[in-house]
């Protein structure tokens, strides 16, 4: 019960800040944006509604993909990114199976990082 009442008053926060209107005029805008430069207007609104949802659950980025961030921002995509992610002492301590599961696991989780970096910078592009 103290969950709902919780959320009912984040939502009611929301309401109260214009929070909803500000997101329509940004979405509007950057839709706008994105049609002038030629990219995909449903790809920006997906992307922005997929930020607007973790802002309201209060979702955070998780340690990997800060770490993945930072290479990237840093020195863009580079050939050994899976050798600088792995964790080298972890590694040196599993048999064959397990390197490869893990190095197959941190392939996929990179993927995924380097999609949602690929995302955000192109929505940052319209917003800056």
């Amino acid at each position: 019960m103290e969950d709902i009442k919780l959320m009912a008053r984040a939502a009611k926060q929301r309401l109260k800040s214009n929070f909803w209107s500000d997101c329509k005029k940004q979405f509007d805008l950057n839709a706008t944006e994105a049609k002038e430069r030629g990219i995909s207007e449903i790809k920006i609104k997906s992307s922005m509604k997929g930020q607007v949802k973790s802002t309201i659950r209060g979702e955070k980025d998780d340690e990997f993909y800060l770490k993945v961030k930072k290479m990237l921002d840093e020195e863009g995509e580079v050939f050994d990114a899976l050798g600088r992610l792995t964790d080298k002492e972890y590694y040196n301590t599993l048999t064959y199976e397990e390197k490869t599961r893990y190095t197959l696991d941190l392939a996929n989780k990179y993927n995924a990082a380097l999609a949602k970096w690929r995302k955000e910078r192109e929505l940052s592009g319209l917003t800056s």
